[in-house]
């Protein structure tokens, strides 16, 4: 992942997300130990203190823990919190998001959920 500078969000998110779908992906799972805040720095180029805030995002969400003198690790269950974390919150700004314009469009529900539907068979005979 390259993170985007320009983007609305601080990089520090951009680092926790990713750390989110590395997590996702299955390229960290429960008590695997993740980067550290220097090699995350390295990594992306970034200052050590954005990285550990990143970092720290995750530990208050309980995806990440410390062991003192040892690193951060992939805390139990979290790979369920952030399944349920973007479900919860990221889908529903889509949707909001989703269901605003098409009213301003005067796209029906009907409409809309054919859509929803015709995108969904597309991205499944792609996959």
């Amino acid at each position: 992942m390259i993170l985007n500078s320009d983007s609305s969000k601080p990089i520090y998110v951009q680092i926790s997300e990713w750390l989110e779908n590395e997590i996702i992906s299955g390229n960290f799972n429960s008590d695997d130990k993740v980067y550290s805040q220097y090699q995350l720095a390295e990594l992306f180029n970034i200052n050590p203190a954005t990285a550990a805030k990143g970092l720290n995002i995750l530990v208050d969400e309980q995806i990440l823990y410390k062991k003192r003198g040892l690193g951060m690790f992939v805390a139990e269950g979290a790979l369920a919190r952030i399944l349920d974390k973007r479900k919860n919150e990221t889908l529903k700004e889509l949707v909001n998001a989703l269901v605003i314009e098409a009213k301003r469009l005067n796209v029906s529900e009907e409409e809309l959920i054919k859509m929803i539907q015709e995108t969904s068979r597309k991205r499944s005979e792609e996959e």
